[in-house]
């Protein structure tokens, strides 16, 4: 019966085999999550999704394969669902408490509810709204959705209202964590942690969890393990265009900025406008008083120091090509000059875009930048900024 489940997790770009699936389907028939709705869901997703970036992807199939019974015929429903009674009455012992249960005499209780729901589905021929009778919205029969009534089953609706019905039908309450849309600093931090290179410092250790568990199952007892503390050795250097087009940016580059404050120990950051170009600033209140020289910066950094701009590269295209052509004051040196400066000093570099990256080929600016860059840029994504770790790795 789970078949459809798996054929839309397939088509919803879970990969998924049919060994998680057989797992899933063992598990099932060991009774690891029966008549507990939310504990199927958090089983199935633990079986058959093995990368948090199909988390998304797993919730919307999910809800795609168990939502939407308002649309079936009630022979449908009969067949499909069979409306198992002690599947039902767990979930009413679950969620009702013994004052609540005792008071359910509208319908003259439980039994008697779940067999005028079995008559409703096969005298009703279409949708309803309102009344108090058919399954239906915005009536008062204990059947449907977004009503009232003071003992009914939820059909249809996401959410409750009242806190009244006796079995939530089609809850989803769930999270986005796809990795082609913009995401929070925590999953942004998972990004970045693709970029490491381990090190070691000085005797302070931290406990060893694997060696543990290894060493006490052997011992059998309690043998703590620790091992030398280790630390990102990675260092970077991260240029912030502000301003502008990138005020629309403004929250996904705070939480990149932040992700990378708490991964990178040795991190340094300087803000910009547009393109690179003599001068730099670490206040963006103070950009006009505290500018810190280019050349300045190129010469205290390593090169094995990575380098990181983001930025949209929306402007002019002169702003990269010309001297003179910056918005803001008058270049000595065109932009691009200050980029191939940037990029010779630091090897290893990207250009992260917060644009999507299907509108890349539309302005002219990015195209530039993407040339010097050597098509070294990835979109602010989960995915692009794994792509982007893996071309400063």
């Amino acid at each position: 019966m789970f078949v459809p489940f798996f054929d839309q997790l397939r088509s919803a770009g879970v990969p998924v085999s049919l060994r998680e699936y057989l797992a899933f389907l063992e598990g099932l028939s060991a009774g690891l999550c029966t008549y507990d709705t939310e504990a199927f869901y958090y089983f199935a997703r633990a079986a058959m999704v093995k990368d948090e970036r199909f988390l998304d992807r797993f919730d919307r199939a999910f809800s795609a394969a168990f939502q939407g019974l308002e649309s079936l015929s009630s022979d449908d429903v009969l067949e499909a669902v069979a409306l198992p009674e002690d599947w039902l009455r767990k979930q009413v012992e679950k969620h009702l408490t013994p004052e609540e249960k005792a008071a359910i005499e509208a319908l003259g209780g439980f039994d008697k509810l779940m067999e005028t729901l079995r008559e409703r589905l096969a005298e009703q021929k279409g949708r309803h709204q309102g009344g108090n009778k058919w399954i239906g919205t915005g009536g008062t029969s204990p059947f449907g959705a977004y009503g009232y009534n003071p003992e009914g089953v939820r059909i249809g609706q996401d959410t409750s209202r009242h806190q009244r019905a006796v079995k939530v039908w089609d809850k989803r309450d769930f999270k986005d964590f796809d990795d082609q849309v913009e995401l929070g600093t925590r999953n942004i931090k998972v990004a970045l942690k693709r970029l490491r290179n381990w090190a070691r410092h000085g005797a302070h250790e931290e406990l060893d969890l694997p060696g543990t568990i290894r060493a006490s199952a052997e011992a059998g007892y309690i043998d703590v393990k620790t091992r030398p503390e280790r630390h990102n050795a990675v260092k970077v250097v991260l240029f912030l265009d502000v301003g502008g087009s990138m005020d629309a940016h403004v929250k996904l580059v705070e939480e990149l900025f932040s992700a990378a404050r708490a991964e990178f120990k040795h991190l340094e950051h300087y803000y910009f406008h547009n393109c690179l170009y003599e001068g730099l600033w670490k206040s963006n209140r103070r950009r006009w008083d505290e500018v810190t020289p280019t050349w300045e910066v190129l010469h205290r950094y390593s090169p094995d120091y990575k380098c990181i701009f983001v930025g949209d590269a929306a402007m002019s295209p002169y702003e990269i090509t010309h001297p003179g052509g910056a918005n803001e004051h008058w270049n000595p040196e065109a932009g691009h000059v200050w980029l191939a400066r940037a990029r010779e000093q630091w090897p290893d570099n990207v250009w992260l875009n917060p644009l999507p990256e299907n509108q890349w080929p539309y302005t002219h600016s990015i195209g530039l930048i993407r040339e010097i860059f050597e098509d070294r840029m990835a979109p602010l994504t989960l995915a692009g900024i794994t792509r982007a770790m893996k071309i400063l790795g």
